[in-house]
């Protein structure tokens, strides 16, 4: 490959530093790991004149030297990358990038706005795959609207680390509920034994200023109905979310909804205790509805609208026992059964900050604007929450029930 000319390049390497990715983990298989000076080697042997920058020819006769050692979809896109922008540069930071699995956050533009192609092939017509292989596929026609986003999914995704957040959150809850039936005697509407708000994991308004109840409620339950569907939500929408966008974006959001939920209910509903996950499911599940509606015609899920139909009637009808039960005589007067605010805490949450994180694949939050508008609002919630926790109580004079 000839080295073609390059004009403007101070314009077309500030393009290309937004526009280049790195290799994913690939990347080690293609030259082996090595600090940045190797890098540097590298580089000054496609720039011997020492200018800082190589053009996108030279960048193209090197990825295709190492063909064989690339994933040919990875292939695919790191050459459309380089037939983009034929005539530009690509300065040393953006080789360092590129080589060392820091992606930028225009991935999506960069691609899509160059003058590539692709393979026409979508992934649902590749034949052959295996079982892991094709669930990795489902996984990311589940959960993406972009097919470039899904190849890339498709072709980086390793099962290193597995998606240990919801599998372990899911265990643990199963785990307490099960040792609390055999503890209480009771399986079906634990909460209506009387020494189920014992349990030092429940938030209680009497017991609030002991702040880990504002988590630790999720591993309790109202019952075996309750633990039901908050398991199978939470392994069937929040696994296959965090195969995607990791352990520490869905953690992120799935403990966000579970805070919110719980001081939503100190707020709005001040004499009432709170159990189950119910706040952290319904951020996760409604964060991926949404992003679902906002790009309908870019989710490729077969029977996308059957199923949301389901989903949205699993969600009213946890949230309609949720309200039965809030209102239902309680079993231990004067204190009320569990509220139900939780619920709308999560979601809340799910179509701010989760929405955010969902739309934005492989790209650093940091960089989005909305990211921060919701962040502050939760912030502000978050503050309000305690101040009212520490003086409406009083101020209002509001009578509550006895600790358990």
């Amino acid at each position: 490959m000839g080295e073609h000319p390059s004009p403007g390049p101070a314009v077309a390497a500030c393009a290309e530093a937004e526009r280049i990715e790195e290799l994913e983990p690939e990347a080690e298989e293609r030259l082996p790991a090595a600090p940045e000076d190797h890098w540097k080697v590298l580089f000054d042997q496609c720039d011997p004149g020492n200018t800082g920058y190589i053009s996108t020819g030279k960048f193209r006769s090197l990825l295709e030297s190492h063909s064989s050692k690339l994933d040919p979809h990875k292939r695919e896109v790191l050459l459309a990358l380089a037939d983009s922008h034929a005539d530009g540069q690509i300065c040393y930071q953006d080789f360092v990038n590129l080589m060392s699995n820091k992606r930028s956050n225009s991935f999506r533009q960069a691609i899509l706005q160059g003058n590539r192609r692709l393979s026409s092939k979508a992934l649902l017509e590749e034949k052959g795959l295996s079982l892991s292989q094709r669930l990795i596929r489902h996984v990311a026609y589940e959960t993406l609207p972009r097919e470039i986003d899904r190849k890339w999914y498709y072709d980086s995704y390793t099962c290193c680390p597995p998606p240990w957040f919801m599998i372990t959150v899911t265990l643990l809850e199963v785990a307490f509920f099960l040792y609390n039936g055999v503890s209480l005697g009771q399986f079906v509407l634990q909460v209506t034994h009387p020494r189920y708000l014992k349990n030092s994991l429940v938030y209680h308004p009497q017991l609030r200023a002991q702040a880990w109840r504002y988590l630790t409620y999720i591993f309790m339950h109202a019952g075996i109905e309750h633990l039901g569907l908050n398991v199978v939500l939470q392994l069937l929408v929040g696994v296959p979310l965090e195969m995607v966008h990791g352990a520490t974006r869905i953690g992120l959001v799935y403990v966000a909804g579970v805070v919110a939920g719980s001081l939503a209910v100190s707020v709005a509903d001040m004499t009432a205790p709170v159990v189950g996950s119910s706040g952290g499911v319904y951020a996760l599940v409604s964060a991926h509805l949404a992003n679902i509606v906002m790009n309908w015609s870019g989710m490729k899920c077969q029977f996308k609208l059957l199923r949301m139909a389901v989903a949205l009637i699993c969600m009213s009808m946890e949230f309609g026992r949720a309200v039965w039960l809030r209102f239902h005589p309680s079993a231990y007067p004067p204190c009320p059964h569990p509220s139900f605010v939780a619920h709308l805490g999560g979601v809340a949450v799910g179509i701010t900050l989760g929405v955010v994180v969902l739309r934005n694949y492989e790209q650093r939050l940091q960089d989005q604007s909305l990211w921060w508008i919701f962040v502050a609002m939760y912030t502000v919630f978050v503050l309000f929450a305690i101040f009212w926790n520490i003086f409406a109580y009083t101020l209002l004079d509001l009578k509550l029930p006895p600790p358990p």
